[in-house]
Order: structure tokens, then sequence, then C-alpha cells
């Protein structure tokens, strides 16, 4: 069930009313990911080699201008790519002696490609910092807000910021196993 709340989002310096915190791939053209921080990342297996991308990120609603600086107003959120196929990844934190933080994205790009008897959606997340990039096929998105949003003056935010727990964060160790205390 979705949280429903008004709140003013500019999108391309056009103000418009969202509300609610479910996007799904048919809100892609509205929706920007430019500076988004990714915090963490899940692979779930499914059925017929196909599976699910969850990203744990902090969606950009807006950047204010408050002064001399910006802050920005973030949306923990958990963007979830459906029947996933051909994922390929690069994330290189030791070429540039980068400390271990959430990478950042430059945005999500989407475009089709007529296959043998289908048409697939090829989805490239270019990485800015560190340089990477993630390329895959799928068939769509859903992203789901986590909590309220939050102002800050920084590039993302900190763990303590984040509100809700990430779909990350659900490991549980085994009763009895070496190494579950």
């Amino acid at each position: 069930m979705a949280v429903h709340r008004q709140l003013t989002l500019a999108f391309g310096g056009l103000n418009e009313i969202m509300t609610d915190y479910v996007w799904t791939d048919a809100d892609y053209d509205k929706m920007s990911w430019h500076d988004a921080a990714v915090h963490g990342l899940r692979l779930i297996e499914g059925e017929h080699g196909c599976g699910e991308l969850v990203l744990d990120i902090d969606y950009i609603l807006e950047w204010l201008k408050v002064g001399n600086h910006f802050k920005v107003r973030f949306q923990p959120s958990t963007l979830k790519f459906h029947d996933v196929f051909g994922l390929r990844m690069s994330l290189d934190y030791a070429s540039c002696s980068a400390a271990f933080t959430p990478f950042s994205i430059n945005g999500i790009e989407r475009h089709s490609e007529q296959r043998i008897g289908c048409v697939v959606h090829i989805w490239t997340i270019p990485i800015t910092f560190p340089m990477g990039q993630i390329i895959f096929e799928a068939k769509g998105f859903e992203q789901r807000s986590r909590g309220e949003p939050r102002l800050s003056d920084a590039g993302k935010l900190k763990p303590d910021e984040r509100g809700g727990e990430s779909p990350n964060h659900q490991i549980q160790p085994i009763a009895g196993k070496p190494g579950s205390g």
C-alpha cells in the first residue's frame, strides 16, 4: 500500500504535484536519478534465468537554493527492476583510490531493441563516482519510498538519516551455525 502525501517536485523545471511514493516504469519520463546515491545492491534469483535487481537509493526530490548554497530533499527508496537478464556491472574504487562509500549514478537510461519474436528494454546506469556502469535487460521497475523525505547539505544521506531499514540489512544469522554469535 502506497503512502499518500502531497509534495511539490521539480522535474525539468516544471512543478508537478505528486501524491504517492510509488513510481513505476510508466513514470520513467518524469523521473531523474541524476546524482542519486546507491547505498546497497541486491540480486534476487527468479524463474527462467531472470531475477530482480534491487538498489537502495537516496532519490533526489528537489534541489533548494538557500543563500549561496544548495540543500537537497532526499527520499530514501527501494528501486527494484523486474525480470532482469544479461546483467553486466563494472565499478572501480581502486583506480581513483576512492573511499568505500555509496556510489553515485548519473541517471538511468532506457532503450528498446527488437529481437527475434520480442522487444526488450535495455537499461544502462552510468556510475559517476567512482567510475563504472550497470547494464541489463528488464521488463520494468518499481520504486518505493521508505520513511520521510529528508533535507541535507550533503550529496547523500548518512545511515542514521535514512530512516527505515534498507532491504540490504535484513540478513539474519542461522542459529547454531558457525559465525552466528
